[in-house]
């Protein structure tokens, strides 16, 4: 048999073993989901070798997506580690045996303890399936490893039911995009749903502003200054009345030095794109990217009252990883 044959075929023997769930599925898991919901503790997830991966990884998915979750690792448990499990737990324990010895060796101090047990097992007829509140069968017609011996489909399913129950989970509880990247600060979701102008922008003392009735040449000066190329033009109040930029300095040379000496309210551009502070900053980029006729570099950034508060450059945008 070729390679090609044989990637193939254990592909094809998984995904048939994560479709026979699909269609035997029944209201236990929903128990399992209403159970772990209304769990005032967290969700342990336990398993021995290849299980004890699978659970270790649905732990960290569950942890993510809103549902407080940690890994046990059941031989540690037998040494001390079940003082982490409190009886307002929910234990998810994964053997496919449902006879793996770790496990065996916890239940009764589990249920000493007042957790909830769900066994995922692929044997119901098992000592972890007669020792648990509810059962999840994961069992399958036979393992992609040709001498039957690798965990592969078997895993596998394990693991395509835990990602279900997590995703179930998180529709259950409404959990949203923003609570997402709360718990993903680093990421650069975390940065698309959390940062925002305010926190990028060059405000106070670094916002560039010209009042509009100024000449071009101190314009130029306030933006070879504060290095951002533009230039928030105001009214005396503050507000907002236009936008200059270098490449409209430069262009407007081309008339000749009186250029300097006129107005920048006479050359400026009038209502510019513009944003607030407590917007996305990956809406800012959006803005930018999508602006017409072409891009731009710059926004300024306004407050309620439509005063110039900020100048927001992509380049700072970039920078914190804004994409």
């Amino acid at each position: 048999m070729s390679v090609l044959t044989t990637m193939q075929s254990v592909l094809r023997t998984e995904a048939e073993g994560i479709s026979a769930l699909a269609e035997r599925l029944d209201a236990s898991v929903e128990q399992a989901v209403a159970m772990i919901h209304a769990a005032p503790g967290r969700a342990v997830l336990t398993g021995m070798g290849k299980s004890g991966h699978i659970a270790r990884k649905i732990s960290a998915t569950m942890a993510s997506t809103g549902t407080p979750s940690f890994f046990l690792h059941p031989a540690e448990g037998i040494h001390g580690d079940l003082g982490m499990v409190t009886e307002q737990d929910v234990v998810l324990a994964f053997s496919n045996s449902g006879e793996t010895g770790e496990i065996v060796a916890i239940l009764p101090s589990l249920r000493r303890i007042g957790a909830k047990i769900i066994a995922v097992v692929g044997n119901t007829d098992s000592t972890l399936a007669h020792n648990a509140d509810l059962v999840l069968d994961v069992t399958v017609e036979k393992e992609a490893c040709p001498l039957g011996l690798a965990p592969t489909t078997s895993t596998t399913v394990a693991l395509a039911l835990g990602d279900a129950l997590a995703v179930a989970l998180m529709e259950h509880a409404r959990f949203t995009a923003d609570r997402f990247a709360i718990f993903h600060p680093g990421g650069a979701l975390g940065r698309r749903l959390l940062l925002t102008v305010g926190d990028v922008m060059h405000g106070a003392e670094d916002n560039p502003v010209i009042m509009a009735d100024r000449p071009v040449a101190d314009a130029l000066f306030v933006m070879t200054e504060k290095g951002l190329g533009a230039a928030n033009v105001v009214a005396a109040d503050g507000t907002l009345k236009g936008l200059v930029t270098d490449g409209d300095i430069r262009r407007g040379l081309k008339r000749g030095e009186g250029f300097l000496r006129l107005p920048v309210g006479e050359m400026m551009t009038e209502n510019p794109q513009v944003i607030t502070a407590e917007r996305l900053a990956a809406e800012a980029l959006r803005l930018m990217q999508e602006h017409e006729p072409r891009p731009v570099t710059v926004l300024p950034v306004v407050d309620e009252a439509g005063r110039a508060v900020g100048m927001l450059h992509i380049t700072d945008l970039l920078r914190r990883g804004v994409v």
